[in-house]
């Protein structure tokens, strides 16, 4: 000791110090790295930045099959994309939209869309997704109205399914003075009930926690005014109707439009993001079907010739319905009788491949997405909210949602009732509580993955049923004095129709036509050069033939862009 160097020896306890600061460091760093692969790895809702970064790292990671680009923006900037998923050239062969986040709210709708793209493309190389992806392309909208599904992540929640536009709700000439408002501080917004013997509700027998209309009709006498969580802020008697924001997208479609409606806005496509999907899908003429994930639902009940949607219109406003399911033979109110078959195969393997039971709430509103894309666009569509707790008719919808979660021990989605000051109500006894917003309509986060698995497989393998033409029995026979008849069939080896029967007179799908290319010196004797290839079922099959005087090479070419185009050739001689 008396003969170390002092300097040495705090040097040496220096480095050890500094060595231990960066191992420290390393090892934070690593333990840093870890949770966040941990973390990325488990399902969760993802809010706008990630289904932007998820949908630019396709693009980046399989730029042959996949392409990503915005479409439009929002009020508040935000984009609206499409991913396109295909090879070749999409323009000559079928195509499949599937859209989530028609509903803001409804969060499912988003991964189910994102989550279709993602795993269509991790298995592009196996033969029969490379295959489907050579004969189909692909257009998915993740998120079709990323200002609604924003509230989902905000620190006070509430189901919202309106964008950002200002909108006067209440007609008062200002916009979003009446909001909710979080008064027990809990960071929700449920329900107040004040007990008061000329309110209209009362406790549900079966669970009491629930609030249900009184029943005059049974006897019951209402001892409850209920409201959503907030106080009358503009002092006119109604609380909380004018929040900020705004107008549904699944309102705001042209097809049975509810004028002045809540949530519609002031006309129909009235918002960028409704008027950038419609412009994108009409000026994609090969799409033949259409899947959306939100509240309406076809799939575990199609629908059925004949039966008539819900309309805004009254009785003496809406035109006798003709034979074939069109008002005064123009406008469509029903699912046309071919169209049908097809809807209840679809439902059919819904049910089969997601294993899904029972029906989800029917929720129809007017100008909805789903109605839209089969009555005014012309294309199948179909629509699923994806998931659902079993609903019973005989049962309070809150009251079967609460008993759902008790036995399938998803916990914390209700705020007991807790007795609170309102304003409103001085000297009356009043409490916040209610089902915690989103539960009823989103699942645990633990399911996403599963449920993405199965309406991939139910997608996929329904795009493998598209429209698919071929010629058959194609046959050449001289007739004499070097005049030839040319005769084959144009068969739909699908199971699609070629387009859905409400589009066969819709400006916007385009018609199958025939054409006949001549060599020089031919003369066509009889049957037509160009002619229209009528609607064909799944299986159906139309014959065409020809008189041609000369000898040469003859093309031929029929469809359309939506059934794709196949051609063939033959030589008179």
């Amino acid at each position: 000791p008396g003969s170390e160097n002092p300097s040495k020896g705090l040097s040496g306890l220096i480095n050890k110090q500094i060595m231990k600061i960066v191992l420290r460091a390393v090892l934070l760093t690593s333990m840093w790295f870890l949770s966040q692969l941990y973390s990325a790895s488990q399902p969760h809702y993802s809010n706008y930045d990630r289904i932007m970064q998820r949908t630019g790292s396709l693009a980046r990671e399989y730029p042959s099959l996949c392409s990503v680009s915005s479409i439009g923006k929002t009020m508040s900037g935000k984009d609206i994309m499409v991913i396109r998923i295909g090879s070749g050239d999409d323009s000559v062969k079928p195509g499949i939209a599937v859209a989530g986040g028609v509903e803001g709210h409804y969060m499912l709708g988003k991964e189910l869309a994102l989550g279709f793209a993602e795993t269509l493309l991790k298995e592009s190389s196996l033969p029969e997704i490379n295959k489907l992806l050579r004969e189909v392309s692909f257009y998915v909208f993740p998120d079709v109205s990323p200002d609604a599904s924003e509230s989902y992540f905000q620190d006070l929640k509430y189901e919202n399914s309106l964008n950002s536009r200002p909108v006067d709700d209440d007609r008062d000439f200002k916009n979003g003075e009446d909001p909710y408002e979080d008064l027990n501080n809990d960071g929700f917004i449920t329900l107040v009930r004040v007990a008061d013997p000329s309110g209209t509700y009362t406790e549900y027998t079966d669970d009491k926690r629930v609030m249900v209309p009184a029943d005059l009709s049974r006897g019951e006498h209402g001892s409850f005014i209920v409201l959503t969580e907030g106080i009358d802020n503009d002092g006119d008697g109604k609380f909380n109707e004018d929040g900020p924001g705004g107008v549904s997208f699944n309102k705001n479609l042209t097809y049975n439009y509810e004028e002045f409606g809540a949530g519609a806005g002031l006309h129909p496509v009235s918002e960028p993001e409704t008027k950038a999907v419609l412009d994108y899908l009409y000026d994609h003429y090969n799409i033949f079907a259409v899947f959306t994930f939100g509240p309406q639902d076809n799939l575990t009940q199609a629908a059925r010739s004949g039966e008539r949607l819900p309309s805004t219109l009254t009785a003496s406003q809406i035109p006798a319905q003709g034979p074939t399911g069109r008002t005064g033979e123009r406008r469509i109110t029903s699912v046309q009788r071919s169209d049908e078959t097809v809807l209840k195969l679809v439902s059919e393997r819904y049910k089969e491949i997601t294993g899904l039971k029972g029906s989800p709430p029917s929720r129809s509103t007017p100008g909805n997405f789903m109605d839209w894309a089969y009555y005014h666009y012309g294309r199948y569509s179909f629509s699923t909210p994806g998931w659902w707790y079993p609903a019973d008719k005989d049962k309070n919808p809150e009251a079967a949602f609460l008993k759902f979660a008790e036995e399938n021990k998803i916990e914390d989605v209700f705020v007991p009732w807790t007795e609170i000051v309102h304003p409103g109500f001085p000297g009356k006894k009043t409490e916040a509580g209610g089902i915690k917003p989103f539960c009823m309509i989103v699942p645990p986060e633990d399911k996403i993955e599963e449920l993405v698995s199965v309406h991939y497989k139910f997608i996929a393998e329904v795009a493998a049923m598209h429209p698919q033409l071929e010629f058959l029995d194609i046959k050449t026979e001289e007739a004499g004095e070097n005049i030839y008849r040319v005769t084959l069939k144009v068969h739909n080896k699908g199971l699609f129709a070629t387009c859905a029967e409400a589009g066969q007179n819709n400006m916007w799908v385009r018609l199958m036509r025939l054409s006949l290319e001549t060599a020089k010196g031919q003369t066509l004797l009889s049957g037509q050069k160009v002619q229209r290839v009528e609607r064909l079922n799944g299986g159906g099959v139309a014959e065409f033939s020809w008189l041609i005087l000369g000898k040469g090479k003859i093309n031929i070419s029929a469809g359309a862009v939506n059934t794709g185009i196949i051609k063939t050739s033959a030589d008179l001689k």
